[in-house]
């Protein structure tokens, strides 16, 4: 059987995180890699069926193979919003179970769905049935007291039994019960093995593994054992060392760009675009920031769009000022 889009992309995939993985974010990063499989945030089924925030779908073509992550923990409220994805032209629905924040719980959707597997499976069956696109779920291996070794291949076995066959698994616990959402992302123990033995025992599911990865080194060796790797705040923070390589590196094929000031310029008729539309400039250039991470005259680069991207005015001339930055930089240091 031939693979959708989503699931060739999703040996590399940049992790769906709040406030971040925005439209804007997500076209910026589609700019460095053609093949790695994008994320939305978190998009609540509530809001979608309840509340018609069809807004929060939006995004441009040119992002595909990109996927819409739902919050949630009704069946049928989950059902409705997954088809209102599908419609929308997403290439997957993914359901969270992993997010760790006190709005979550008490939603009752994200890692703290991971105390009950058998509501998990009969969300993602409804949403298998209500349309026709892939659904996948990004899971913790367990939450506070749970033994994750006895956790996770049950809840694992329960949602393939619903038609799940592939999953993203941030390999910590979170833990709900005296830790901050930003304490859960690096105080609880790391646990790749574990997650290792998961794809040795459901081999035909796609097992992804995220949490802790900040290379793409990092990621190869995890590719050893696994069907393919999640990266979250590395691939934010410093877009082009995870970016840049990665589509020759993990998916054998030619990179977009030669050079990060290339994506810099590449967002110029983005930003014309956004602009023209009453957009503002900061929008997008708020999540370039770690474009030059690293790098001769990333400081000033920062400062420039920082300091004068919120400003009244502020257009695409400020992004070549910034640029200009680095290019000074760099000449300077030949």
């Amino acid at each position: 059987m031939s693979r959708t889009p989503a699931q060739k992309a999703a040996r590399l995939s940049v992790a769906p995180m709040m406030d971040w993985t925005d439209r804007h974010c997500r076209f910026f990063h589609r700019q460095m890699s053609a093949r790695s499989l994008l994320y939305t945030e978190m998009v609540t089924a509530p809001a979608l069926v309840r509340g018609g925030a069809l807004h929060l779908l939006e995004y441009s073509d040119a992002e595909h193979p990109v996927a819409l992550q739902l919050g949630g923990s009704d069946p049928k409220e989950l059902a409705e919003a997954a088809k209102i994805g599908a419609d929308h032209g997403y290439d997957e629905i993914n359901l969270n179970v992993g997010c760790p924040s006190d709005r979550v719980q008490s939603g009752c959707f994200g890692a703290v769905l991971m105390e009950q597997p058998a509501l998990v499976a009969e969300c993602v069956a409804a949403m298998i049935r209500a349309q026709p696109v892939e659904v996948t779920v990004k899971c913790r291996i367990g939450v506070d007291d749970q033994d994750a070794s006895e956790v996770l291949p049950d809840f694992l076995q329960r949602i393939s039994d619903a038609g799940v066959t592939r999953v993203s698994i941030h390999a910590r616990k979170a833990w709900l019960k005296g830790l901050s959402p930003k304490e859960n992302r690096d105080i609880p123990p790391l646990d790749y093995p574990l997650v290792h033995k998961m794809k040795d025992q459901f081999a035909g599911m796609h097992v992804s593994t995220n949490g802790g990865l900040a290379t793409l080194d990092a990621a190869e060796l995890q590719l050893d054992h696994l069907d393919g790797v999640m990266i979250g705040r590395a691939a934010y923070h410093q877009p082009w060392d995870i970016l840049g390589d990665a589509d020759r590196r993990l998916f054998g094929a030619q990179n977009p760009l030669g050079e990060p000031a290339d994506a810099a310029r590449a967002m110029l008729p983005y930003i014309e675009a956004h602009m023209s539309a009453g957009g503002r400039l900061h929008q997008v250039t708020r999540h370039m920031l770690g474009l030059f991470a690293g790098k001769p005259g990333a400081r000033g680069w920062r400062r420039t769009l920082s300091e004068g991207a919120p400003k009244k005015g502020a257009g695409p001339e400020l992004v070549l000022e910034a640029l200009s930055c680095v290019e000074t930089q760099v000449h300077a240091a030949q």
